[in-house]
């Protein structure tokens, strides 16, 4: 650990020595240590590239660094060695002794253990080569993959912590607001509300405390951003934080952590006992008069609670309910002070653009949306993880250049970004820019940055209706639009996707949603609708073909489907045959199958089993 640091001087001097060993020039083995490559099993491949880095006599040489997610989450584990940055992905154990032996020690690149490409099938060796990372704008995760977590070291090294402490001695907290105003940095969590009106208006508030919060409370089916950047980065949020806090004239802080994130949970509190035992949270920081702490507190997993009204009451100990938004928690906000809340994401951003400038930040993205953003690129997509990219880039460019295309060939269908409360953006919208006011345009949303992506195969009815599913059973009720709302929109996309739908329901879908949007307590029931909303306005041939045809076109929705067997592609190996829990496929050895449909239960068994694809559902 960092001893205490006294002033911005000892600070300097601290950063100037470590900053000989910077993370991307020195020689190093990273091994992603993110909660993707976590499950993925990279824990036992560090510890066996420590083994052999020691048996080889490298140890001294090459450091061992276990860094948090480099964003490529399908690809786990991940071993790049650096600065030569050979990547080598899905990496197993029996693999590390010959990275080390060639590789490390000898230079030399493995060419059946690198990435390959899915489209091209290249080999390509260099991380930066890669077409996933080479379409990237990284600045908020650029040092993922390079810097360790644990060690407050390795983020003085980058810089860390130069923001706070020019923010301390060399400006106002007006001259701070405004270069974040200047900037354009607009909140990263949803609403998209402008970062630094929200802190102009905190600091002009009355009252005897005030909060600076982090929301880390990421619930969105999919995403994982939040989640990353405090595992990999969380000095760089507790900076934001700080410069936040010395901004609004804060002493206290919280961040808002989900409980089912255990290993961010972790590396925050780690990051916290080092920034305090160092000097850079508690009183009278780097000597100045300037004092702040922040502690954790983990929510319980309630998706509204990701609401800033509702959040708060969870901080009071209360219910998880939002109240009506004409009070601004920047006046009366936690316990009825001023209080500031931004995502983890907003408050990563904010280093960044105290110690480079608000122009610099500003020369990135749109108009109306400056800097970069990151999403998780999820669903049906050949390159799944999380990507930053400038705002602006077009839906093409993510799903194409970025995602590398859908699996198998297969056609694109449609792309649902902002959570569950996003709308659905459809094939002839692929160029598409991707910005706050764009999305917004389309009947979609920012959100928080998560992004599904589906292809030929995918219902949208069925979309719809998972989605609703998800927000109602998440909805804290308090309000009868959006639980009213929610339970009869589910009921009726429950009937059409079971064949029993009327063409007057599609008009009671779009009545429920225009009523929800205008009459809801908070932007969970007032965007509930989007995904019906969407879906009908760009695939409403999909809802008429389950009311009137009594058709699935994506052969999702059970009712409406069934099962059957093309005799040109069946050979009669008799796949199908022995997964049939009903045994209702019928056919000898190496003669064409068939399927009694009344018996059928549509489990899709046999679909799986079936290597030659003979077998369709309609």
């Amino acid at each position: 650990m960092i001893e205490r640091i006294p002033t911005a001087k000892a600070l300097v001097e601290i950063r100037e020595k470590v900053s000989v060993t910077h993370p991307s020039m020195r020689k190093s083995v990273t091994v992603c240590g993110g909660t993707g490559c976590q499950a993925a099993g990279c824990k036992e491949v560090a510890d066996k590239v420590r083994e052999e880095l020691k048996a080889q006599g490298l140890a001294s040489e090459f450091k061992l660094v276990v860094t948090g997610c480099h964003g490529f989450c399908e690809q786990g584990p991940i071993v790049v060695v650096r600065p030569s940055n050979v990547f080598y992905p899905k990496v197993k154990i029996r693999n590390v002794k010959k990275i080390i032996e060639r590789t490390v020690a000898a230079g030399e690149i493995i060419d059946e253990l690198l990435y390959k490409e899915p489209v091209s099938g290249d080999r390509i060796a260099h991380e930066q080569d890669i077409p996933f990372y080479a379409r990237q704008h990284r600045l908020v995760f650029a040092h993922n993959g390079y810097i360790d977590p644990t060690d407050i070291t390795d983020y003085l090294s980058i810089g860390g912590y130069a923001a706070i402490e020019k923010a301390l001695f060399k400006m106002k907290p007006d001259e701070i607001i405004e270069e974040v105003t200047r900037s354009g940095l607009r909140g990263r969590g949803g609403g998209g509300f402008l970062t630094g009106r929200k802190w102009r208006s905190c600091l002009d508030a009355l009252g005897e405390r005030k909060f600076v919060i982090c929301n880390a409370d990421e619930g969105d089916p999919g995403a994982f951003m939040d989640r990353s950047l405090l595992e990999g980065n969380p000095h760089a949020v507790i900076e934001g934080m700080l410069i936040g806090a010395r901004a609004v004239g804060s002493k206290e802080g919280i961040v808002y952590v989900r409980h089912e994130y255990p290993l961010a949970v972790e590396r925050l509190i780690d990051a916290l006992d080092e920034a305090r035992h160092a000097g850079l949270l508690g009183d009278d920081i780097l000597g100045s008069d300037f004092s702040f702490d922040i502690r954790i507190s983990r929510g319980g997993g309630a998706f509204v609670c990701g609401e800033s009204t509702a959040l708060m009451a969870s901080l009071e100990g209360r219910s998880g309910e939002p109240r009506a938004k004409y009070v601004h928690t920047v006046e009366h906000g936690l316990f009825d002070f001023p209080t500031t809340l931004n995502n983890v994401e907003t408050w990563a951003n904010v280093p960044e653009i105290i110690e480079n400038g608000a122009d610099k930040f500003a020369s990135v993205g749109t108009e109306q949306s400056k800097g970069t953003k990151i999403f998780s690129l999820v669903g049906k997509i050949n390159n799944t993880g999380l990507v930053e990219v400038p705002m602006g880039i077009s839906v093409r460019d993510i799903v194409y250049e970025i995602g590398g295309g859908i699996p198998k060939g297969k056609k694109f269908k449609a792309v649902q970004t902002g959570g569950p409360s996003g709308g659905c953006i459809p094939q002839s919208m692929l160029d598409l820019q991707v910005d706050f006011q764009k999305l917004t345009e389309v009947g979609s949303m920012m959100g928080s940055g998560g992004m599904i992506v589906m292809d030929e195969d995918t219902c949208m009815v069925d979309v719809a209706r998972y989605f609703i599913h998800f927000l109602k059973e998440e909805s804290c009720g308090k309000c009868v639009p959006c639980r009213e709302g929610l339970k009869t929109a589910l009921d009726t996309l429950d009937r059409i996707t079971q064949g029993k739908g009327e063409m007057k329901d599609i008009e009671i879908l779009e009545e429920l949603g225009e009523w929800m949007s205008t009459s809801s307590l908070c932007a969970l029931g007032g965007s509930a609708a989007n995904p019906v909303l969407s879906t009908i306005l760009h695939f409403r041939d999909e809802y008429e073909a389950h009311i009137v045809e009594r058709r699935c076109p994506g052969g999702i929705c059970v009712e409406l489907i069934t099962y059957s067997i093309d005799p040109e592609l069946c050979d009669g190996c008799h796949a199908c045959v022995k997964v049939c829990p009903k045994d209702v496929i019928a056919g000898d050895k190496k003669q064409t199958h068939t399927i009694d449909t009344t018996g059928c239960i549509k489990c899709g068994a046999c679909l799986s089993a079936c290597t030659r694809d003979a077998i369709s559902r309609k």
